[in-house]
């Protein structure tokens, strides 16, 4: 059984972001941004302060990895997902201002599910436990800002068909609660 993609490309226009729903295999092409814990406390402080961004956010999309160092030879080190949740207290800020992806992995707060659906925006799942694998989308790498943060700085990432899942959409759509269903149902 073959299993279909949309190939999208990130940045992402609004249009694109209204025709994802939960479940969604995609392929990502384009640029991404690396940005961990530390490195949102930082982007929040700055917003707060009136200071502008490392990097024009509206459209963007935020990938919650840090990259292990590159070997010889590679692009990029293994770069898997982090946990996403622990970004929920600072994603309603980041939405607002014009992010309109993320990468992650689990699922995330109401609060967070909301802002998806206010701000018009997307949240995707990556696997864990493959970032060796996900690595080979990456092209080049770069350290836009927070470099003393080391592997939390944030990196600018140009990917080609970096695969992830829609799990919460524009709609209200979220694939968590979707296989929560399943399971009820005995699928």
């Amino acid at each position: 059984m073959r299993i279909e993609s949309r190939r999208i490309q990130s940045p992402l226009d609004s249009d694109v972001v209204k025709k994802l729903t939960a479940g969604t295999r995609v392929l990502i092409c384009g640029v991404v941004y690396t940005a961990r814990d530390a490195a949102h406390q930082r982007l929040i402080e700055a917003l707060d302060s009136g200071e502008e961004l490392p990097l024009d956010i509206r459209g963007q999309t935020l990938y919650y990895a840090g990259p292990a160092p590159a070997r010889p030879g590679q692009v990029i080190g293994s770069v898997g997902p982090t946990t996403s949740s622990r970004m929920d207290v600072f994603t309603p800020r980041l939405l607002e201002a014009g992010l309109k992806a993320m990468i992650g992995k689990g699922d995330r707060s109401a609060a967070v599910r909301e802002s998806i659906v206010e701000n018009g925006a997307v949240y995707l799942v990556s696997l864990g436990g493959a970032a060796a694998l996900t690595a080979r989308s990456v092209r080049q790498v770069d350290v836009i800002a927070y470099d003393d943060l080391g592997t939390e700085a944030i990196r600018r990432l140009v990917v080609e068909d970096f695969p992830a899942i829609v799990a919460n959409d524009i709609h209200g759509g979220d694939l968590f609660e979707q296989g929560k269903a399943q399971y009820r149902r005995g699928r």
